[in-house]
């Protein structure tokens, strides 16, 4: 097997100063490498459907819940901020995906839901962009899918309870 990009950096640092522990980097910095190169993908199904990763975040968010969401919930189901919320949310307002109803007792709150036409797309995408995610993983065995799966998770909950993400 050949050596990732972050092999050679740690070779590099290790040259550098040898006494250095580069251990946190060749989890981070993985971690991150991947994160960049998926990103860089674009989420092919999302991109042809016309929508960002993050959009259909939102949209997701709102389909599994299967209720309405209002914008503060839906940043913290999608860890984003309220500003980029409601940015997308007016967006997908305009493609006709969704629909804001204000609260019958307090004017500052919206209430978020799927119009048929999103409720249609977030239907017909997620197994699309299942398939495209199964794809893009097809190099690593069922064994060492999970155990990836379950060792990510592990680290999850480590940094949302450190960190600060942790929902609920």
């Amino acid at each position: 097997m050949t050596d990732d990009i972050v092999a050679s950096v740690v070779r590099q640092w290790q040259a550098v100063n040898p006494e250095l522990d580069t251990g946190p980097m060749e989890v981070i910095g993985r971690i991150n490498r991947c994160a960049a190169l998926l990103q860089q993908a674009e989420d092919a199904p999302l991109r042809a459907a016309g929508l960002t990763r993050a959009e259909f975040d939102l949209l997701g968010a709102v389909r599994r819940n299967d209720r309405e969401l209002t914008p503060g919930e839906l940043a913290r189901e999608t860890f984003s901020s309220g500003a980029a919320v409601t940015k997308r949310l007016r967006a997908l307002q305009e493609r006709g995906l969704i629909d804001r109803r204000g609260d019958d007792r307090d004017r500052r709150v919206a209430h978020v839901r799927l119009t048929e036409e999103g409720l249609g797309l977030v239907d017909r995408l997620l197994p699309e962009q299942l398939a495209y995610e199964r794809a893009v993983l097809s190099g690593l065995d069922d064994r060492t899918r999970s155990l990836l799966s379950t060792q990510l998770g592990a680290l999850l909950v480590q940094l949302e309870g450190r960190i600060g993400g942790a929902r609920r």
